[in-house]
């Protein structure tokens, strides 16, 4: 492994904590696992590393995000060389950076925007510059790449044998530089608990309020993306932005249908009634679904009654047959299947998890099973 002690790898690897896996059916997310939920009265700290030819727009996800939740982060820019100094970036302008790796050695959460991989393409090693600053990691630290950024990890090992995200375009070079990688090109993240993964640029956004709401539930990460202006959830993954020849002309599209569909998620909804509504055929509309949301209507009508259940679970002390109810599951062992199959716990485990305070025989933040 270049540039990064083995011993850093091994104890990453080892300190990964999996509470449980399960895999989003949407094409959103692969391999989900779950850390405790962070109960704490420090802020989290996080460091994003700059590294030469940075990235500015993803440079400033983290702050951004993060930034908008008060107390709850501590977000530091950092550089690879001592002293911090200054980085070039992909755009006409130099950033200045107060903080050198030393950032890194007390950091929760380390953030690595995409940066100029030229020289690591050509010699399939990471540049020694940022191989060093990451030795200073603590191992049970989390590692947050965004976008191509991902060959970073990549080339210190830290993604042998795992699923991980990269920028869709990227997706065959990486394969090619480093075959011990499972690239998955058609989702926005992926989470693989101490090590997480993102696709291209605004992905970074959506990986980030990933950790909010893992870290502090749907509420926080909610006003985090309202703050933003952004979508806290973003319906199917990098498929639906691949380059796909144009659709014919007079299809309709299934945006409006999408939209009819999520006011009525506790009533009977079908492929078919879908298609209807959209005055298309069953076969026409979902092609022209999966093009606009990169998933089949079955799939995503699925994940946005987890999602909703999700919320109603975090959000309120309904019973979770009256959840299940609420979003159209016909029973509550239907939710339950659902939910452990998109996160890996059940409604009882997850409500435990993100409902404010702990519970009698369950300690504050730990997944229990119901």
């Amino acid at each position: 492994m270049a540039g990064i002690s083995g011993f850093v790898v091994v104890s990453l690897l080892m300190h990964t904590r999996v509470a449980q896996e399960g895999r989003e059916r949407n094409g959103r997310i692969a391999n989900v696992r779950y850390d405790p939920a962070m109960k704490r009265t420090a802020p989290h700290r996080v460091a994003v590393l700059a590294l030469s030819g940075v990235y500015p727009f993803e440079l400033g996800i983290p702050a951004r995000v993060f930034g908008e939740l008060g107390g709850m982060y501590e977000v530091t820019t950092c550089g690879a060389e001592p002293g911090g100094g200054s980085v070039s970036t992909r755009q006409d302008f130099a950033v200045a950076l107060e903080h050198g790796p030393e950032a890194l050695s007390w950091a929760d959460t380390v953030v690595i925007p995409p940066f100029d991989l030229a020289p690591l393409v050509e010699t399939g090693r990471a540049p020694a510059a940022a191989a060093e600053a990451l030795r200073r990691v603590r191992p049970d630290a989390r590692l947050v790449s965004i976008c191509t950024a991902s060959f970073l990890l990549a080339a210190l090992g830290l993604l042998d044998g795992r699923r991980a995200a990269t920028h869709w375009h990227q997706a065959d070079l990486m394969r090619r530089l480093f075959p011990r990688v499972e690239v998955d090109p058609e989702v926005l993240f992926v989470d693989e608990g101490r090590v997480l993964t993102s696709a291209g640029a605004a992905s970074g956004v959506d990986a980030c309020l990933h950790l909010v709401r893992r870290d502090h539930g749907a509420a926080a990460a909610n006003r985090a993306a309202r703050a933003c202006v952004v979508p806290p959830w973003r319906d199917g993954g990098q498929a639906q932005y691949i380059e796909r020849p144009v659709p014919e002309t007079g299809d309709a599209g299934t945006s409006a249908t999408r939209e009819w569909a999520l006011a009525r998620l506790d009533r009977p909804l079908t492929s078919a009634g879908l298609a209807r509504h959209a005055r298309m055929s069953e076969r026409t509309f979902a092609r022209r679904f999966r093009q606009e949301t990169g998933t089949s209507p079955g799939r995503w009508l699925t994940a946005q009654r987890v999602a909703r259940a999700r919320d109603l679970l975090e959000g309120t002390d309904l019973p979770v047959d009256r959840v299940a109810a609420e979003v159209g599951f016909a029973t509550a062992a239907s939710l339950r299947r659902h939910l452990h199959a998109a996160i890996g716990v059940s409604p009882l485990a997850y409500r435990r998890t993100f409902r404010p305070g702990p519970r009698a025989g369950s300690p504050a933040g730990t997944i229990v099973e119901a």
